[in-house]
C-alpha cells in the first residue's frame, strides 16, 4: 500500500489549485426506512472514525485508517479565490500498515477539503509525518457510512487508482487535487466509520 520508490514527478508538493464548484453523486440505491442520513446546512460536515480495512491486493495486511475531519467553509484563501472554498476543512488522518511479513509502515496527515453527499466523504489531507510517503504530499480518501445496514468502506487514492502516463507512455502517479479520492473500495472489517452530511454553501458575500 506505502510506496518506497517515486518519479521526481509524482513526489513534487501538491501545489494549492482551485478546483471551482466541486459535485459529489449519493448513492442512490434503495434502503430500509431510517437508513437514510439527513443532509443539513446549518451544522458542519463531518467524518469520524478508526477501522481496519480489507485490501484485496494484500489481504492478510493489517491496514488501518483514523479519520477526524470537520468543514470549514471559505477558511483557506488561494490565489484568485480570496474566500477559498465550500469544501475548505481542517482535521487529521492517521494510517498504518502491517504487512504479512512484518514490515510495518504508518504516517499521519492533515486535512485540506472534505465534501459530502449522503452517506459518502471524500476528503484529502497532506503528509506531515510518514515513513513510507513523502512529507508534503497530498492523499485522498473516500468513505461511506453504511448505517449500520452493512459494512462501512473507504478508498485512497495510492491504491488501485491516480495513474497517468508521461510523454513516453510510462505509467506515474501524478498530484492528487482537493477533495480527489476513487470510489470507497476496500470493506471494513473492524471498527466504523460516521458520516454527516451537509449541503454546500454560498461564498460570503
Amino acid at each position: 500500500m506505502f510506496r518506497t520508490t517515486r518519479t521526481a514527478r509524482s513526489t513534487r508538493t501538491a501545489v494549492a489549485a482551485a478546483l471551482g464548484a466541486l459535485a459529489l453523486t449519493a448513492l442512490t440505491a434503495a434502503a430500509p426506512a431510517g437508513a437514510t442520513p439527513s443532509t443539513e446546512t446549518t451544522a458542519a460536515a463531518r467524518v469520524n472514525g478508526s477501522a481496519r480495512i480489507h485490501y484485496a491486493p494484500s489481504p492478510n495486511d493489517d491496514i488501518r485508517f483514523t479519520i477526524d475531519a470537520e468543514g470549514v467553509p471559505y477558511t483557506h484563501p488561494v490565489p484568485g479565490l480570496p474566500t477559498g472554498l465550500p469544501t475548505d476543512a481542517r482535521g487529521t488522518v492517521h494510517f498504518s500498515h502491517r504487512t504479512a511479513s512484518g514490515d510495518f509502515r504508518e504516517a499521519d496527515a492533515t486535512v485540506d477539503c472534505l465534501a459530502t453527499g449522503g452517506p459518502v466523504a471524500t476528503l484529502s489531507a497532506v503528509i506531515t509525518k510518514s515513513n513510507g510517503i513523502p512529507v508534503g504530499e497530498r492523499i485522498g480518501l473516500s468513505i461511506y457510512d453504511a448505517h449500520g445496514h452493512g459494512r462501512d468502506r473507504l478508498g485512497f487514492s495510492w491504491g488501485v487508482a491516480n495513474m497517468d502516463l508521461d510523454k513516453d507512455g510510462n505509467p506515474y502517479q501524478p498530484v492528487v487535487g482537493t477533495c480527489m479520492a476513487p470510489a470507497p473500495f476496500a470493506p471494513v472489517t473492524r471498527g466504523t466509520f460516521t458520516v454527516h452530511s451537509v449541503e454546500l454553501t454560498d461564498a460570503p458575500s
